[in-house]
Order: C-alpha cells, then structure tokens, then sequence
C-alpha cells in the first residue's frame, strides 16, 4: 500500500540512483548538487541558436550551441489531456530516480549490442497523427520512429534523470520528445575542459514548454549530455520520446533485414506497454 505521506509505495532506483521516497526510507543522501563546484551556466537562446549567459563582471559570453529544435505548441490543449489520459489508463512501472514509465520498443541489451523482439507490438495508436505532424517539419523528413518511452515526473516523488548519452549503435541521429502538463528545463552539460570555454563544466540550461517538441541532434545529441534535475520538477510532467534506428539496421547496413522488421512492427500503431 502507498504511504500517505508520498502517495506511492516503492521505487525502481538501483545502484547510485535515488528518489525522495528511498532516501526518506532507506536514510540515502541525494548525489545532486554534491559538493562539485557550480559550473558556468547558460541560457540557450532558441531565437538566435546561441548559449549565453552574463560573467561576474556583467560581460555577456556566447557561443553556437547547434542541434537543438524546439516546436512550440506542438499540441493543442484538448489534444495533451486526451494523450495522458490515454497514457493513464495504462499501467506505469517503476523506473529510476523517482521516474514512472511506459515502454513501447524492443527488448535491447546494449552491452552486449543484442536486440531482441520479445513481445514488442507497436508503437501506440495515439502516436500515428504526431509522428506524420513530426514529419512534415524539413528537419524530420523521413523521421520513422522504431520506439517509444513515455516518462512520469512527479515533484513528490523527487523524480530527475541524470546527466546520459543515449545510445547511438541501436538508436539513429534524432532524439525527439514531447513535453505534457507542465514547463520544464533540459539541461546540457559538457564535462570539466571539454567544453567550448575549457574551463569549469559548462551546463546550457534549454527551456522546454508546456505541449513543446524538442529535437536533439548533431552535437546536441552525441557531444553533450542531457538530464533534467529535479529542482525543474514544479509539478507532474510526462513526455513521449521518439527514437530512430541507426545506419546498421536500415537498408544497405550490416542488420537490415532485423530493422526493417523492426519498423514493420512499430509503424503498425497498435501497441500495447511492455
């Protein structure tokens, strides 16, 4: 039973990995904001493409920060309440850092670079519509998502997701995700002297609104980091995120014929959490 405090009863964390709720119950202190010095933070400017932000001594700094589109109002009102509503009717699993979720994918071990079918069925029928809205913006032309996660966010439950690249032997060039219920902020970072000034780690903080896509790419995708700290949940927050296959397994590489079945199943919409 959950308890009243929270109103949920468990979590998914395992490892380093912490919630509100298993560092409450099981005495765990939280890794963020553990001591490292504060790194140099930007603004990204969707308007000009540029990570900005105002130095000490009131010096604005900038830099290119390619790789980032942001559809705002990608979804209208009444279309968000249908799609959680929809998603709320499912079953959410406990996943880690205080997350919810809902997968629509194939089995995958990216360790040992194995993917299995399992009992993969589709992505879900609400996706059909978003995914040919998605496709006709000139960037995500010919954009065939292969799997779909939704994410749960909840302030009560202090759910983030830590700074990661996803991967790109299964998963293709474009990272797209659909924000639902409340704003939020995508944090960017590049690790201490791998950045564009050299320095301390640098953090380019992206506003995601409410009913927005977002599109990572380029060096945005496969340079920096991306996470969303738990200070940036106010409120619940689901999202959808659409990913793509790579090179190998579309026509002309090394597992075509797995992705091409891949895609069969995922583009049929009659999907069903896994």
């Amino acid at each position: 039973m959950a308890t009243e405090e929270n109103g949920y009863a468990s979590c998914g964390c395992k490892g380093i990995r912490s919630c509100l709720i298993c560092e409450k119950t099981k005495g765990i202190r939280s890794a963020e904001n553990n001591g490292v010095p504060a790194p140099n933070d930007f603004n990204y400017e969707a308007s000009s493409g540029l990570a900005v932000r105002w130095s000490d001594e009131g010096v604005q700094q900038s830099f290119p920060f390619p790789g980032v589109l942001l559809w705002e109002d990608f979804v209208s009102e009444e279309e968000e309440r249908d799609l959680v509503t929809t998603m709320d009717q499912d079953a959410w699993k406990d996943s880690q850092s205080g997350r919810r979720k809902q997968d629509f994918g194939p089995k995958v071990n990216f360790k040992k670079q194995r993917v299995r079918l399992g009992t993969f069925s589709g992505l879900p029928a609400a996706s059909s519509k978003l995914v040919l809205r998605m496709q006709q913006h000139p960037l995500l032309q010919g954009f065939q998502p292969v799997e779909q996660c939704n994410l749960d966010y909840n302030p009560q439950r202090g759910s983030a997701i830590d700074p990661h690249l996803d991967d790109s032997w299964l998963w293709g060039e474009r990272l797209i995700t659909i924000n639902l219920l409340s704003d939020t902020v995508i944090t960017m970072s590049m690790e201490e002297g791998q950045g564009e000034l050299g320095q301390r780690e640098e953090r380019v903080r992206v506003d995601f609104p409410r009913r927005s896509l977002l599109v990572l790419y380029g060096e945005a995708r496969h340079r920096w980091m991306h996470a969303i700290h738990r200070q940036d949940i106010h409120q619940r927050r689901v999202c959808s995120t659409y990913r793509e296959l790579s090179s190998e397994f579309l026509p002309g590489g090394e597992q075509e014929a797995l992705g091409t079945q891949l895609l069969r199943i995922a583009l049929s919409f009659q999907g069903v959490p896994l």
